[in-house]
């Protein structure tokens, strides 16, 4: 995480650096760009698996559910101060201010002094090949953790068909000004917001598998509304409630998913099944994008819009197909290794 955290730091400086040298351009940006992916989802992965190591068990749910209301606050706070830092020193120089956020955060990681377990020692000549093949097959026999990670990997795939003309066709389509735009995102932090501060009350009131399962269901039954808008202050206000109302089950899905994987998960596969997760996760995205310009060709907008919308009923159905339909509680670590694979998370 730190060494994640440090080399984000490094390759956004460049950018203020070349461009006070006046020798910025797209190239550097496209390699700026690439390395940041890389760091940001080695740091993901890393970090969703050394939560496990930090809390206890049966904390997992509210410790995520913590970590994703700080997320979104960072997210709506960040998307507001970097508007006013391009807008006061310009585009290139606002970098800076996110170079010194993942140096803070590579202090902070390195201020936790919670001891993590030594390494499994390995037998024989260990590789990468071996390591990415050894997680598949986990995930692979893991029933519960595999269907989640499918779902997760198609939601995204269908969200990013979406996201490609999404902000285009609020823009332009529906003729939303920026600053009705801003205030739909804003109103739509606020639900994610509360959906995670409320996760854990909801999982217990509700049962986990249900919390997981409204979640996904209510993303593609969300996107009605944009389906079937036209222009207008009634219509905006339409789309806010229905984006908080998505982003509120999201977040609370999320860090329910999140919790479940990674109590079933054993710990030494922790940060494979989390590499497998992102890895399906984020693949899906850059496919989905050629996929909706593909279709924008045929369909047109609204057309690759409601594609989308119904490809995401996809995980829906994978998930009341799975154990998850009938989880009620958030099952014993135990489970991973006492519940036959046939069985797992099934009660």
């Amino acid at each position: 995480m730190i060494a994640a955290d440090l080399t984000a730091a490094a390759v956004l400086a460049t950018i203020p650096a070349a461009a006070v040298a006046g020798v910025l351009g797209i190239g550097q940006l496209y390699a700026v760009a690439v390395a940041l992916g890389i760091a940001k989802i080695v740091h993901s992965s890393a970090s969703i698996s050394y939560l496990p190591v930090l809390v206890e068990a049966d904390l997992l749910q509210y410790a995520n559910s913590r970590l994703g209301a700080a997320s979104s606050v960072a997210d709506s706070a960040g998307n507001t101060v970097g508007a006013a830092l391009v807008g006061a020193v310009g585009a290139a120089r606002s970098v800076l201010a996110d170079v010194l956020s993942y140096l803070v955060s590579a202090f902070l990681v390195w201020r936790i002094r919670t001891p993590e377990p030594a390494a499994v020692p390995r037998e024989g000549r260990g590789s990468l090949a071996r390591d990415i093949s050894e997680g598949l097959r986990y995930v692979a026999r893991q029933p519960t953790v595999r269907t989640v990670i499918a779902a997760l990997s198609t939601l995204s795939f269908g969200l990013a068909v979406m996201n490609t003309y999404w902000a285009y066709y609020l823009l332009t389509g529906l003729r939303m000004s920026p600053t009705a735009f801003g205030v739909m995102m804003g109103v739509g932090g606020a639900g994610s917001l509360a959906g995670a501060l409320l996760a854990p009350r909801i999982a217990s009131r509700i049962g986990i598998g249900p919390t997981i399962i409204i979640g996904f269901a209510v993303s593609p039954l969300a996107q009605m509304p944009l389906l079937l808008a036209g222009p207008g202050l009634t219509w905006q206000i339409a789309l806010a409630a229905a984006l908080a109302a998505q982003l509120f089950w999201a977040t609370a899905s999320g860090t329910s998913q999140r919790s479940l994987r990674q109590t079933l998960c054993e710990p030494r596969f922790q940060g494979r099944m989390q590499a497998a997760s992102t890895t399906l996760t984020a693949g899906a995205r850059p496919v989905a994008a050629a996929v909706a310009g593909a279709l924008v060709l045929l369909l047109g907008v609204r057309g690759t819009l409601a594609v989308g919308a119904v490809l995401q009923t996809v995980p829906v159905v994978l998930l009341l197909l799975s154990p998850v339909r009938t989880l009620r509680e958030m099952p014993s670590p135990l489970a991973r290794t006492a519940v036959p694979p046939s069985r797992e998370g099934a009660s």
